[in-house]
C-alpha cells in the first residue's frame, strides 16, 4: 500500500468551486468539519502561471490544517497524483448571488421556540 496518497477535495465557498489536492483528510475532533492538512500543488514551469492556482496558493500559503465545513464538500477522491487546482465560479452565479447553503446542524433540545 503506497504512502504517498493523495486526495482531491472538491467543494464550495462563497459562490466559487474550489479544487485543492491534499495528502492527508480525516474528520476529526471539530463536529461537522473535515481536515484537510498539507495541501500540495503541482509543479508547474515558471512560465505557464495559472491565476487561480496562484490564487489558492496565495491563500493557502501559511495554512498547516483548514477546516471544511462537511456540508460544502462536494466530492473527495484518492487520486494517483495531484492535478492543478483551480477555482471556478458557480454557474449563473454573479456578484450579488451566493450559495446558499443547507441549514447546519441543530443540536436536541435546543430551543425551538416553544414556550
Amino acid at each position: 500500500m503506497s504512502t504517498n496518497r493523495v486526495y482531491k477535495v472538491i467543494f464550495s465557498s462563497q459562490g466559487e468551486v474550489y479544487e485543492i489536492y491534499a495528502r492527508e483528510i480525516y474528520q476529526g475532533e471539530m463536529f461537522g468539519f473535515v481536515e484537510v492538512e498539507e495541501i500540495v500543488f503541482g509543479e508547474r514551469s515558471a512560465v505557464l502561471v495559472d491565476p487561480s492556482e496562484e490564487r489558492l496558493k496565495t491563500e493557502f500559503a501559511n495554512v498547516k490544517r483548514t477546516y471544511i465545513p462537511m456540508h460544502t464538500i462536494i466530492r473527495i477522491d484518492e487520486v494517483e497524483k495531484e492535478g492543478v487546482s483551480k477555482i471556478t465560479p458557480v454557474s449563473g452565479s454573479s456578484s450579488e448571488s451566493k450559495i446558499t447553503s443547507f441549514p447546519g446542524y441543530i443540536p436536541p433540545g435546543g430551543d425551538s421556540g416553544k414556550k
